[in-house]
């Protein structure tokens, strides 16, 4: 697959959450920030990425840098998602269902932010299993990546798009 060039689109970045960890040492506690950061241009594009350093601004710089490096092109309907998926990943797992114009994005706080980030307005999904922030963007980014197109599905049938709508 080939790599998607970031500096040709406008991306907007939303971060997911900010953790803190620390590490004890014989002089006291040293505090480190994890930045979990998600980029898209609103209209099929999205990635996310992992920063990690002492000061949070830093963190989410190098968060950003790595969701860039991670693009992926998502294959969309109108204002939703063209068919029903489930995204898996680690113990993290999505359900993303299409919906009607109007409905809005019914999701939880990762979820929200990639389909956001992607440019989906109408969906219902629900965050089954595990709800760790990182493992749940994983599972929705999976998800989307696996969606087919109807263009997709008429070429693996070896029919035209008006056959499959019948």
């Amino acid at each position: 697959m080939a790599r998607i060039d970031a500096s040709i689109y406008d991306l907007q970045e939303k971060v997911v959450t900010i953790n803190r960890v620390s590490k004890t040492v014989k002089g006291g506690r040293i505090f480190k920030f994890a930045a979990l950061v998600v980029v898209g241009n609103g209209e099929g594009i999205v990635g996310f990425g992992i920063g990690k350093a002492g000061e949070v601004p830093d963190a989410i710089r190098k968060g950003i840098e790595d969701a860039k490096k991670n693009l992926i092109e998502v294959s969309l309907y109108n204002s939703t998602i063209p068919h029903e998926v489930v995204g898996k990943f680690g113990a993290g797992e999505v359900l993303l269902k299409p919906a009607g114009p109007g409905t809005g994005v019914i999701a939880g706080g990762p979820v929200r932010a990639v389909l956001e980030a992607v440019g989906v307005k109408d969906i219902r999904t629900k965050a089954l299993r595990s709800n760790n922030p990182c493992n749940v963007v994983r599972a929705t980014i999976q998800g989307l990546q696996s969606l087919s197109s109807l263009e997709q599905v008429a070429t693996r049938r070896g029919k035209t798009a008006k056959e499959i709508l019948g």
